[in-house]
């Protein structure tokens, strides 16, 4: 069986498809069919072997959980600076 590998072409339509879903929730109308050439789609993504990444389930961006997850981090500068001072709470309290 053939994998039909996410090109970024494909990843685009997949977006897209979802954006119009979600669109068409949020108006409470009928979502679009699901395309034909994105069923079935695999993440694509390469993996440390080199290979194309088999997975099916991936995310609206058209990757999977492990080759492109939801949260890319703070993009704020108060984000970042409340990120960077988590690194000086110790995990877990030093018994006496």
């Amino acid at each position: 069986m053939e994998h039909n590998i996410g090109t970024p072409e494909l990843r685009k339509k997949h977006r897209d498809y979802y954006k119009a879903l979600w669109k068409a929730w949020d108006e409470g109308k009928p979502g679009p069919t699901f395309p034909e050439e994105i069923l079935g789609m695999t993440c694509g993504a390469k993996t440390r072997a080199g290979t194309p990444c088999k997975l099916k389930s991936i995310f609206e961006n058209g990757r999977c959980k492990f080759h492109g997850g939801l949260s890319t981090g703070p993009t704020t500068a108060e984000g970042k600076q409340r990120s960077a001072l988590n690194g000086f709470k110790p995990k877990h309290p030093r018994s006496p």
